[in-house]
C-alpha cells in the first residue's frame, strides 16, 4: 500500500510509549501534525491531565491535527476508565489541500496508533467538549 504522509520511527516510538503510559487521573493528549513540505507526522505537543476545554483551546482554529486522547471517563457504575480516542480534528475553514492530505494520512495513522475509538470534530472548539466525548464513548 502506498502512503502520501510517512510516519516516522520516532513518532511510532511517541505514540506506543504514551499509549502504555499509566494514568490514574485526568484526561491526556498527545497533538500530531503533517509537515506538508515534507510529508511526515511530527509532534506538536503532549499534555498532561488536560481538560476537555483547554484542549480545544490548544489546537488551531484553521489546521487539521491529529490527537492521540487517553481520556478518563467516568461510568454510570462508578468505575473510571481510560480509552484511547483518536480525534480527527479538521476545521472546515482549513486549507483544502491540508485537509486532502490529511484525511489521505487518516486510516494509516489510525492503524499506527492502533486506536479504534474515532471522534470527527470539523466545526471547532465549540465542537469539542467533555459531552460530545462522553456520549461518543459511553454509547459505544
Amino acid at each position: 500500500m502506498s502512503q502520501t504522509v510517512d510516519i516516522p520511527q520516532s513518532i511510532k516510538d511517541t505514540l506506543r510509549k504514551f499509549r502504555f503510559a499509566r494514568r490514574s487521573s485526568g484526561s491526556a493528549a498527545l497533538i500530531i501534525k503533517i509537515n506538508k513540505s515534507k510529508l511526515i507526522l511530527e509532534e506538536v505537543e503532549q499534555f498532561d491531565d488536560i481538560s476537555i476545554e483547554e484542549l480545544a483551546e490548544e489546537l488551531p482554529e484553521n489546521s487539521p491535527r491529529y490527537v492521540l486522547l487517553s481520556y478518563e471517563l467516568n461510568h454510570s457504575d462508578g468505575r473510571k476508565s481510560f480509552p484511547l480516542v483518536l480525534i480527527n480534528w479538521a476545521p472546515i475553514t482549513s486549507e483544502i489541500s491540508l485537509l486532502t492530505l490529511h484525511a489521505s494520512a487518516f486510516l494509516n495513522f489510525q492503524a499506527t496508533a492502533d486506536v479504534s475509538k474515532v471522534v470527527e470534530i470539523r466545526d471547532g472548539p465549540e465542537g469539542l467538549t467533555k459531552e460530545i466525548i462522553d456520549a461518543k464513548l459511553l454509547s459505544s
